[in-house]
Protein backbone atom coordinates (compact mmCIF):
# COMPACT_ATOMS: atom_id res chain seq x y z
CA UNK A 1 0.00 0.00 0.00
CA UNK A 2 1.45 3.44 -0.47
CA UNK A 3 1.73 6.32 2.31
CA UNK A 4 -1.10 6.88 4.00
CA UNK A 5 -2.55 10.86 4.68
CA UNK A 6 -4.62 11.46 6.98
CA UNK A 7 -7.21 14.21 6.34
CA UNK A 8 -9.42 15.94 9.04
CA UNK A 9 -12.44 18.06 8.14
CA UNK A 10 -15.79 18.91 8.93
CA UNK A 11 -18.93 17.12 8.11
CA UNK A 12 -21.27 20.37 7.65
CA UNK A 13 -20.41 21.11 4.16
CA UNK A 14 -22.59 20.01 1.86
CA UNK A 15 -21.68 18.84 -1.76
CA UNK A 16 -22.54 22.02 -4.00
CA UNK A 17 -20.43 23.99 -1.68
CA UNK A 18 -16.95 25.88 -2.02
CA UNK A 19 -15.45 23.62 1.07
CA UNK A 20 -16.59 20.52 -0.20
CA UNK A 21 -15.14 21.18 -3.71
CA UNK A 22 -12.10 22.40 -2.12
CA UNK A 23 -11.47 18.66 0.07
CA UNK A 24 -12.73 16.87 -3.24
CA UNK A 25 -10.20 18.46 -5.17
CA UNK A 26 -7.61 17.49 -2.77
CA UNK A 27 -8.76 14.46 -2.78
CA UNK A 28 -8.04 14.48 -6.24
CA UNK A 29 -4.67 15.32 -5.92
CA UNK A 30 -3.73 13.35 -3.21
CA UNK A 31 -4.81 9.97 -5.65
CA UNK A 32 -2.88 11.20 -8.26
CA UNK A 33 0.07 11.88 -6.65
CA UNK A 34 0.00 8.09 -5.84
CA UNK A 35 -1.31 8.26 -2.09
CA UNK A 36 -3.95 6.67 0.35
CA UNK A 37 -6.47 8.72 1.69
CA UNK A 38 -7.36 8.00 5.12
CA UNK A 39 -10.72 10.14 6.25
CA UNK A 40 -12.96 10.01 9.18
CA UNK A 41 -15.03 8.46 6.77
CA UNK A 42 -19.02 9.95 6.91
CA UNK A 43 -20.17 13.02 5.10
CA UNK A 44 -19.14 16.86 4.39
CA UNK A 45 -15.40 17.55 3.40
CA UNK A 46 -14.32 13.79 4.12
CA UNK A 47 -16.69 12.37 2.25
CA UNK A 48 -15.03 15.08 -0.94
CA UNK A 49 -11.92 14.08 0.07
CA UNK A 50 -12.86 10.19 -0.51
CA UNK A 51 -15.33 11.04 -3.75
CA UNK A 52 -11.97 12.98 -5.32
CA UNK A 53 -9.87 10.15 -3.82
CA UNK A 54 -11.68 7.67 -5.47
CA UNK A 55 -12.50 9.39 -8.80
CA UNK A 56 -8.89 9.82 -9.39
CA UNK A 57 -8.46 5.83 -8.99
CA UNK A 58 -6.87 6.35 -5.30
CA UNK A 59 -7.38 3.95 -2.28
CA UNK A 60 -9.93 5.55 0.36
CA UNK A 61 -9.54 4.68 4.04
CA UNK A 62 -12.75 5.48 6.39
CA UNK A 63 -11.92 5.49 9.89
CA UNK A 64 -15.56 5.09 11.77
CA UNK A 65 -17.19 4.70 15.14
CA UNK A 66 -19.71 2.59 16.58
CA UNK A 67 -20.22 5.77 18.93
CA UNK A 68 -19.72 8.22 16.52
CA UNK A 69 -23.19 6.54 14.61
CA UNK A 70 -25.23 6.30 17.76
CA UNK A 71 -24.63 10.00 18.69
CA UNK A 72 -25.62 11.05 14.79
CA UNK A 73 -26.76 8.24 12.51
CA UNK A 74 -25.24 8.10 9.31
CA UNK A 75 -23.47 5.39 7.65
CA UNK A 76 -19.69 5.82 6.40
CA UNK A 77 -19.47 7.35 2.74
CA UNK A 78 -20.00 5.53 -0.29
CA UNK A 79 -16.01 5.96 -1.73
CA UNK A 80 -14.49 3.90 1.40
CA UNK A 81 -12.94 1.10 -0.04
CA UNK A 82 -11.70 -0.26 3.41
CA UNK A 83 -13.28 0.86 6.60
CA UNK A 84 -11.44 0.37 9.90
CA UNK A 85 -13.82 0.62 12.61
CA UNK A 86 -13.58 1.38 16.27
CA UNK A 87 -15.92 1.18 19.30
CA UNK A 88 -15.08 4.79 20.94
CA UNK A 89 -14.29 7.73 19.17
CA UNK A 90 -11.59 7.91 21.19
CA UNK A 91 -9.68 4.68 19.77
CA UNK A 92 -10.91 6.68 15.83
CA UNK A 93 -9.20 9.63 17.02
CA UNK A 94 -5.99 7.89 18.11
CA UNK A 95 -5.90 5.83 15.00
CA UNK A 96 -6.35 8.79 12.52
CA UNK A 97 -3.47 10.43 14.06
CA UNK A 98 -1.04 7.81 14.75
CA UNK A 99 -1.65 5.59 11.56
CA UNK A 100 -0.38 7.93 8.57
CA UNK A 101 2.78 9.66 7.09
CA UNK A 102 1.24 12.51 6.39
CA UNK A 103 -1.77 14.81 8.10
CA UNK A 104 -4.01 17.42 6.16
CA UNK A 105 -6.15 19.49 8.64
CA UNK A 106 -9.15 20.96 6.14
CA UNK A 107 -11.32 23.71 8.19
CA UNK A 108 -13.56 21.98 10.93
CA UNK A 109 -15.47 22.16 13.72
CA UNK A 110 -14.44 20.68 17.55
CA UNK A 111 -13.83 17.15 16.27
CA UNK A 112 -11.58 18.53 13.07
CA UNK A 113 -9.77 20.94 16.38
CA UNK A 114 -9.57 18.00 18.69
CA UNK A 115 -7.53 16.25 15.73
CA UNK A 116 -4.96 18.77 15.07
CA UNK A 117 -4.34 19.66 18.49
CA UNK A 118 -3.72 16.23 19.40
CA UNK A 119 -1.50 15.54 16.29
CA UNK A 120 0.34 18.48 17.11
CA UNK A 121 1.40 17.83 20.78
CA UNK A 122 2.19 14.28 19.81
CA UNK A 123 4.18 15.52 17.02
CA UNK A 124 6.38 17.97 19.68
CA UNK A 125 6.80 15.46 22.49
CA UNK A 126 8.11 13.36 20.00
CA UNK A 127 5.33 10.58 21.07
CA UNK A 128 4.74 10.38 17.51
CA UNK A 129 7.62 10.09 14.84
CA UNK A 130 8.37 13.36 12.52
CA UNK A 131 5.95 14.23 9.86
CA UNK A 132 4.12 16.37 8.01
CA UNK A 133 0.90 18.22 9.91
CA UNK A 134 -0.47 20.55 7.01
CA UNK A 135 -3.44 23.44 8.07
CA UNK A 136 -5.21 24.19 4.66
CA UNK A 137 -7.05 27.43 4.55
CA UNK A 138 -7.15 30.93 6.14
CA UNK A 139 -9.25 29.74 9.05
CA UNK A 140 -6.03 27.80 10.51
CA UNK A 141 -3.76 30.84 10.00
CA UNK A 142 -5.79 32.85 12.30
CA UNK A 143 -6.01 30.01 14.81
CA UNK A 144 -2.70 29.79 14.87
CA UNK A 145 -1.14 33.31 14.77
CA UNK A 146 -3.90 33.45 17.77
CA UNK A 147 -2.11 30.56 19.64
CA UNK A 148 1.50 31.72 18.74
CA UNK A 149 0.83 35.32 20.81
CA UNK A 150 1.38 32.94 23.78
CA UNK A 151 4.14 32.95 25.26
CA UNK A 152 4.25 29.20 25.52
CA UNK A 153 4.08 28.44 22.32
CA UNK A 154 7.96 28.21 21.12
CA UNK A 155 8.68 28.91 18.03
CA UNK A 156 10.12 25.37 17.31
CA UNK A 157 6.48 24.26 17.97
CA UNK A 158 4.97 26.67 15.39
CA UNK A 159 7.64 24.99 12.45
CA UNK A 160 6.19 21.54 13.42
CA UNK A 161 3.01 23.09 11.42
CA UNK A 162 2.68 24.01 7.38
CA UNK A 163 0.18 26.31 7.03
CA UNK A 164 -1.39 25.95 3.00
CA UNK A 165 -3.41 28.20 1.25
CA UNK A 166 -4.64 25.52 -1.16
CA UNK A 167 -4.86 22.27 -2.31
CA UNK A 168 -1.89 22.47 -4.53
CA UNK A 169 0.81 23.29 -1.77
CA UNK A 170 -0.85 21.16 0.62
CA UNK A 171 -0.14 18.38 -1.83
CA UNK A 172 2.85 19.87 -2.80
CA UNK A 173 4.46 19.98 0.98
CA UNK A 174 3.26 16.40 1.21
CA UNK A 175 5.06 14.58 -1.41
CA UNK A 176 8.12 16.48 -1.09
CA UNK A 177 8.61 16.32 2.73
CA UNK A 178 7.87 12.29 2.03
CA UNK A 179 10.67 12.45 -0.36
CA UNK A 180 12.64 13.87 2.03
CA UNK A 181 12.48 12.29 4.97
CA UNK A 182 15.03 9.63 6.58
CA UNK A 183 14.84 6.51 5.47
Amino acid sequence: MSEIVAVFGSSAPAPDSAAYLEARRLGQLLAEAGLTVATGGYGGTMAAVSQGAAEAGGHVIGVTANYIERYRPTPPNEWVAEEIRFDSQRDRLLHLVMNNDAMIALPGGIGTLSEVALAWSLLQTGELAARPLVLLGPVWRETIRTFAQAETIRPRDLDLLYLATSSETAVAYVKQSLVARPA
